[in-house]
């Protein structure tokens, strides 16, 4: 084609951002057309490895024979060193060595290279030639006679002999030993020269030498440190739990072992890959291997973190047998649900179960009420399910889902500010008494005896004190209260949670200075083995609750006529305090059930006893009542626990404490010694006296309880004969259904899961198994059903299965009519077939039919296309018009229909292989990770395949997609981008922009509708080439172009398949391969709209997140995981953490999100419970409190989850679970609305002028939109009087009531301030021109706006509208010095709600003036490792 403009060219040529950053916004231009803001994409495909080559056969065979050679000539060299070594032990043996030739031997340095030279080269042939020599002389008697005349010449004959032996010419000459001797000298000698090669060498080998014995010590070392680990671990092994077998399952270890693996600050994550986490509780490790399979792990770490491993391993331990009692209770539970379910239809009825809930909670004793977790509250009670104005509006704390949370909380936090005072008054008096002794010359008279014992036992007095200023109140309004209901308090409170210190207390802890004092009972004891000074475990804390019972038991023995000489039980590590026992046993009540009070004994008090003693020993059990916090993981409330900590590791006396306790105590070493015993003693194989059976629930349930109606109609079908031709179709329909095993929440009946994890929830994880028990027992005498009821369920159950039963058949029927995978039916065909039934005589009743069903509009005369949930639809709609038993009817016409379509064999194989093809693009958007490069990829392999194998074509193909035009408006108002493409054409063709006036069959496609096939592009004249460089003799080849639809039948882009590529003249595209490409566009779309609306439910949890963080400050983190179908074909699904938010509200988004297997959570279960369930799940782990809520589908179904962590606190306050619960009723309203836009459900509710700017802008502020309409739904339901009552805080009302006290006064000035400013933002809002006039100031004026006209501009405003003009500053001045926890203390319904309409308007007209700035796609880029994102219009620290 012609070459692109110029201005294309430069647009075309901008910098390229890939598809999962910006993900472009839609605008509707027309009905039928959707359109995209400007969007810079690119597609990055996957490149093909290149074909390696092939060796050449020659150069194989000549590498082989030289290899043969070499090996021959080495082996030859080895045989004759060989045999010259054997020869010179053969010769050694006939000469012995001569040690005389060690006199050579001599490391002089100055002489050491002339001797080494000596020695190599002249001495070993002249000193053998010096010896003949002189043996000649000898033998002719020269030096005898020295007279006789010879001709012997001793210098020639030693000349000759070293001419006859010169070593260079003689070889192998024969040694004596001297030489022997003096060669192994010479090689001594030439090691001590310097830059030789023989020094060099001897170096090496030195240094060898030193590096093996390094490496042989390092091995030992290493060998004793293994033998001490495995002992280490050995001796751990006991801490465990064992199933009967006497094992620990293996998956357990290698869930700890991961667990520790993944912790950041170790940086372990490389030892993951090697852990091959099994999915059975089949294989078990005992002792032995428990200790070598942990070895093999951990070779390679250090000490220090094999001391963490240690402790990890018994926080594990721990952990596991919470496991195990929580699975006990599962069990329990599930027995329960089989029990009462009398039709075994599967479902027990919801709201009879919630109501049983209520009644047990409302009998059982006040011991373990607090236990126990509030059915009347969310989340046992939905949304939904609770007033509009209740739920924004009531903030009653005595409505939390724990009974006197907030109370317990603020005692806390008052018996701490008292301990302040206290200390700094102490210290200023200490520091007083110094200054009046250093002024003194002369000490100052001793103080009487009194007040000597007084300033002993000041520290613990002191904070005994201000407990009885605390408590005084109450103790006076229970003086009526039997003191035994009082004890049941103590004593239950004191088992209340698993989140106690781990540290193990002394058993004297019955004193109301206990509460200040008991740290130094914590110094005193033995940490335990491996885990010393860690926090959070629960082993110790069980360890507390045993010796603090014994400690009262103690206390009251005599007076209860109990054994007096009685000491502490040994209480054992293992045992949770055996709290069964706890309940019956207990030596100071008397239970006449699991729901009945108590009956106290009279106490008989000592007369002569003072009122002070008297005073202490009554409060002392609401002490142990308020202590129960400060033990639960340190504090209940995360902001004090520093405070905490410090406070309570102030030294205390050991005698005053006794003094105060009123009880003997042991020396502190000999408890010492008593707490070191109890850490050695090995724990106990049994559970609140229960042992372990050694299964899971979590792992058994699938195969025991589990019931998937779908499996078995499938299999009903597969027996029936007659629909034999829909059995392979309908396996393949099970095959590709991609996430299963997750219970659908729908508000009317519980499935076993659901009813196992209300009940769970509601027994929570601290209290003990009787409670459990007692409630099983509650539910088996009081669950009945009528028998309508029974009917009832039955004929539910039964629907329910006709109704899957008829959607297999259907489904199966419409994809083997649709052999072609196209994705729909011509509406004509079907009816003239279906009129063909029973020769026609059902056809009237078949077109009453299609009067009560709406077909999808025909554009421009199109014949109607059905797709398979229409096709279900209309056959539904027949079936109920024709006579008789309606599942007999269907089936009657199913077959039918089915014997009707001939389908040849080769037809069905193709349309099994399209099928398969057409699932993977939907799989490739299920498993993307919420991003829309793998659906790109997968689409066109798909056509690629079809090309090949069914059309023996090479096709190219490319997306286009439309934008809105906004740089070059005079060229059209729209144009099409091409985001991706196959990779051969990627230079040519990504990210090239189409307009209308240019070129292209595009745009013709967008405006008609409908698919455009050019058999043969180059006779059209209407084709753009994109590759310029092709010649007009190469353009041969068919183009088809298809629109791709959404939900509602607009078009938001193109799909075009070409064959320029393929090297055939013929290659034009036959009709079975039009549909298929038809079926290719609308699977495209289906998994790209999948895609953008779980990116647009991360963007409304993101702005959801940064509002709760502005109101809420003791939540830690909240991570967001989505449900994906798993890997592996044959497992359950996984968990994507798709992004966690910070303590500071920053959220980081991942990349390549990290995938989470159910196998690799034994500990971490609390997740696949919600998504399994679709219920909340609260639960803790490793000390720490986990709230995750499920996110649901439209089908009640878990499509994801968010995991709130609150930290080391047992709840939050009831404001901020208040507000936890405001936030997730937007987002799952925002979710269910973004779902059914998708899908075409619903149609678009556009409520703010913002919303029609574009979809990414709109998913940003539709939380914002959704908690809009909910306070002004809630102001509507006012009354005149609520805002009435308003007007009465007058600053005149407070001067006249100054004589009451400065605190309430101040109180309530602050009161007085918070109306006023609150109402005068509201009025900014509605009468900007007060801005500028004192009239603002004037309370009188003000209160003339506040009428019903301001309610009613309150419900209709819209903060983005564009002509509304406010002074954002002013309005946030009147606002942002009030928090958030003043406007929930003042407890006005009005204020909290017009407190947050001003938050919410303010956030939206800041975002409305930043459009385009504020609110962008959250999900990261592909070459970012990750993104970080915050509530709209909030700025980003920098990475």
């Amino acid at each position: 084609m012609d070459e692109i403009k110029s201005q294309e060219c430069n647009l075309a040529g901008q910098p390229n951002v890939p598809t999962s950053s910006t993900k472009a916004p839609t605008t509707e231009i027309s009905g039928n057309v959707v359109i995209r803001k400007p969007a810079k994409v690119i597609f990055s495909s996957d490149e093909t490895k290149p074909k390696s080559k092939l060796e050449q056969p020659w150069k194989k065979n000549l590498l082989e024979r030289v290899e043969a050679s070499a090996r021959k000539m080495q082996q030859k060299v080895i045989d004759k060193d060989n045999m010259k070594k054997e020869l010179e032990k053969k010769s050694e043996k006939k000469l012995p060595k001569d040690n005389l030739a060690k006199e050579w031997f001599n490391t002089e340095s100055t002489t050491l290279k002339t001797r080494a030279y000596l020695l190599d080269k002249l001495l070993p042939t002249l000193v053998p030639g010096m010896e003949k020599m002189l043996m000649q002389l000898e033998k002719k008697k020269i030096l005898t006679d020295d007279d006789f005349p010879t001709k012997f010449d001793p210098i020639n004959y030693l000349g000759e002999y070293l001419m006859r032996n010169n070593p260079y010419y003689i070889k192998d000459p024969e040694m004596s030993g001297y030489q022997r001797v003096m060669r192994d000298v010479t090689e001594d000698l030439k090691v001590h020269v310097p830059d030789t090669i023989c020094n060099r060498v001897s170096k090496m080998k030195e240094n060898v030498k030193q590096k093996r014995e390094q490496r042989e010590y390092i091995n030992t070392i290493k060998v004793k440190v293994a033998i001490m680990r495995k002992q280490a671990l050995q001796e751990q092994f006991d801490e465990w739990i064992l199933d009967p077998r006497g094992m620990i399952p293996t998956v357990v270890i290698q869930n700890v072992l991961h667990e520790f693996f993944q912790k950041p600050e170790f940086e372990l994550e490389s030892h993951c890959k090697q852990l091959n986490i099994t999915d059975s509780m089949e294989s078990g490790l005992n002792k032995m291997e428990f200790s070598e399979y942990i070895s093999s792990h951990i070779a390679d770490l250090k000490s220090d973190i094999f001391e963490e491993l240690l402790k990890h391993l018994c926080h594990c331990a721990d952990e596991f047998r919470e496991v195990i009692k929580s699975d006990i209770k599962r069990q329990m539970f599930a027995d329960l649900f089989l029990y009462c379910d009398h039709g075994k239809v599967g479902i027990l009825d919801r709201q009879r179960t919630l109501a049983l809930l209520e009644t047990f909670y409302d009998r059982i004793t006040r011991k373990h009420k607090h236990l126990l977790r509030n059915p009347r509250q969310w989340p046992f009670v939905e949304f939904e399910e609770i007033d509009l104005l209740e739920f924004w509006g009531d903030m009653d704390n005595q409505k939390h889902i724990y009974e006197d949370f907030d109370k317990v909380l603020l005692g806390m936090n008052a018996l701490l500010s008292e301990k302040h005072e206290s200390k700094n008054q102490n210290q200023l008096s200490e520091n007083q008494q110094k200054h009046d002794e250093q002024k003194k010359s002369t000490p100052p008279p001793s103080p009487p005896e009194e007040q000597k014992e007084t300033t002993a036992e000041q520290g613990p007095q002191r904070i005994s004190t201000a407990e009885q200023e605390l408590y005084e109140e109450p103790e006076i309004k229970q003086e009526n209260v039997p003191e035994s209901i009082i004890e049941q308090e103590k004593s239950g409170t004191e088992q209340g949670s698993r989140r106690s210190s781990m540290i193990e207390q002394e058993p004297q802890r019955e004193s109301i200075a206990e509460h200040g004092a008991y740290t130094e009972s914590e110094r005193g004891q033995e940490p335990q083995r491996g885990s010393d000074s860690e926090q959070g475990t629960r082993r110790e804390s069980v360890t507390e609750q045993g010796t603090r019972r014994e400690g009262s038991t103690t206390g009251q023995s005599q007076r209860k006529g109990s054994t007096t000489g009685q000491g502490p039980r040994k209480a054992s590590d293992s045992e949770y305090g055996s709290h069964r026992e706890s309940i019956i046993e207990e030596p100071h009540t008397e239970e006449q059930g699991p729901y009945g009070e108590t009956i106290p004994e009279q106490e008989d008090v000592d007369s002569t006893s003072q009122s002070r003693e008297v005073r202490i020993s009554k409060t002392s059990a609401e002490s142990e009542y308020i202590e129960i916090p400060s033990q639960e993981k340190k504090s209940w409330e995360l902001i004090h626990e520093e405070e905490l900590s410090k406070e309570l590791q102030e030294p205390i006396p050991t005698s005053s404490k006794t003094n105060i306790s009123g009880s003997d105590s042991a020396p502190s070493d000999i408890r010492k010694d008593i707490q070191k015993d109890k850490s050695c003693e090995p724990k106990s194989q049994k559970i609140e006296g229960k042992s372990w059976s050694g299964g899971f629930f979590a792992c058994d349930w699938r195969k025991k309880y589990a019931k998937f109606e779908d499996e078995d109609q499938a299999n009903l079908i597969y027996d029936n004969s007659k629909f034999t031709d829909l059995h392979s179709i309908i396996r393949n329909i099970q095959f590709y259904k991609e996430i299963k095993d997750r219970s659908a929440f729908n508000g009317v009946s519980f499935n076993l899961f659901q009813f196992v994890q209300v009940l769970e929830t509601f027994v929570g994880e601290d209290a003990p198994l009787s409670v459990s028990e007692s409630l099983t027992s509650f539910f088996k005498s009081s669950y009945a059903e009528t028998k309508e009821e029974k009917m009832s369920a039955l004929e539910q159950v039964r629907q329910n299965a006709f109704q899957i039963r008829r959607g297999l058949l259907l489904e199966a029927l419409f994809q083997k009519w649709d052999s072609d995978g196209s994705g729909f039916l011509d509406l004509n065909e079907v009816d003239e077939l279906l009129y063909t039934y029973k020769d026609g005589m059902e056809k009237e009743s078949m077109k009453k039919a299609k009067l009560h069903i709406q077909f999808p509009k025909s554009h421009h005369g199109h014949e109607v296309k059905l797709s398979s949930k229409q096709f279900q639809k209309y056959i539904e709609l027949v079936v109920s018009e024709l006579r008789g038993n309606e599942d007999q009817v269907l089936e009657s016409v199913v077959e039918f229909l089915m014997n009707s379509l001939k389908r040849s064999h080769i037809e069905g194989l193709r349309n099994c292989a399209r099928r398969k093809w057409l699932h993977q693009i939907q799989h490739a958007a299920e498993t993307s990770g919420v991003s829309v490069e793998p659906v790109y990829t997968e689409t066109f392999k798909a056509l690629t395949q079809d090309a090949e194998t069914h059309g023996n074509k090479k096709i190219s193909a490319h997306i286009s997609l439309l934008e809105e035009n906004e740089l070059l408006p005079d060229r059209g108002s729209v144009l099409l981008r091409n985001v991706a493409c196959t990779l051969d054409d990627a230079p040519f063709v990504l990210n090239r922009v189409l307009y209308r006036d240019m070129e292209g069959i595009s745009f013709t496609v967008v405006d008609e509708g409908k698919p455009i096939h050019v058999p043969q592009v180059q006779y059209h004249g209407n084709i753009v080439f994109w590759n310029n460089s092709r010649s007009k003799n190469d353009r041969n080849g068919s183009l088809l172009a298809l629109p791709l639809h959404d939900a509602y039948m607009r078009i938001f882009g193109v799909l075009a398949v070409d064959t320029l590529r393929d090297p055939h003249k013929i290659n034009i595209f036959v009709p079975h391969e039009i549909r298929f490409y038809q079926g290719v566009a609308n699977v495209f779309s289906t998994a790209y709209h999948y895609v953008h609306s779980r990116e647009h439910i991360l963007h409304i949890v993101i702005t959801g997140l940064g509002w709760l963080y502005n109101v809420t400050s003791n939540i830690i983190s909240i991570t967001t995981y989505f449900v994906e179908p798993s890997p592996d074909q044959d497992s359950d699904y996984v968990l994507r953490n798709m992004m966690v938010t910070g303590q500071l509200g920053l959220t980081e988004i991942h990349t390549n999100p990290p995938t989470t297997f159910r196998k690799s959570c034994v500990f971490r279960d609390f997740l696949f419970k919600c998504t399994d369930s679709s219920e909340v799940v609260l639960d803790s782990i490793y000390g720490e409190t986990h709230i995750v809520i499920p996110l649901r589908e439209r089908t009640g179904e878990a499509l994801g989850a968010l995991d709130v962590n609150i930290g080391r606190t047992r709840m939050l306050l009831y404001q901020e679970y208040k507000d936890l619960q405001k936030m997730m009723k937007v987002i799952q309203a925002a979710c269910y609305e973004i779902l059914g836009e998708c899908s075409g459900e619903i149609k678009k509710n556009i409520i703010l002028e913002m919303e029609k700017v574009g979809e990414v802008q709109r998913a940003g502020i539709i939380f914002f939109r959704i908690m809009l309409q909910e306070l002004q739904a809630c102001l509507q339901l006012l009354s005149s009087m609520d805002f009435v009552t308003l007007l009465l805080y007058d600053h005149n009302t407070q001067i006249e009531s100054t004589s009451s006290e400065d605190s309430k006064s101040m109180e309530l000035k602050a009161n007085i301030n918070l109306v006023h400013d609150i109402l005068k933002g509201v009025i900014l809002f509605f009468h900007p021109e007060l801005e500028s006039s004192s009239d603002l100031e004037d309370w009188d004026k003000d209160k003339l706006y506040v009428n019903r006209y301001l309610v009613e501009s309150i419900c209709s405003f819209d903060p983005t509208a564009s002509h509304v003009k406010v002074n954002l500053q002013l309005i946030n001045k009147y606002i942002k010095d009030h928090s958030r926890i003043e406007v929930w203390k003042f407890g006005n319904t009005v204020i909290e709600l017009l407190y947050h309409w001003i938050h919410i308007c303010l956030a939206l007209m800041q975002l409305s003036k930043k459009l385009n700035k504020a609110i962008v796609p959250p999900l990261p880029s592909k070459s970012d490792s990750s993104r970080y994102a915050k509530m709209p219009g909030e700025p980003l620290p920098e990475k």
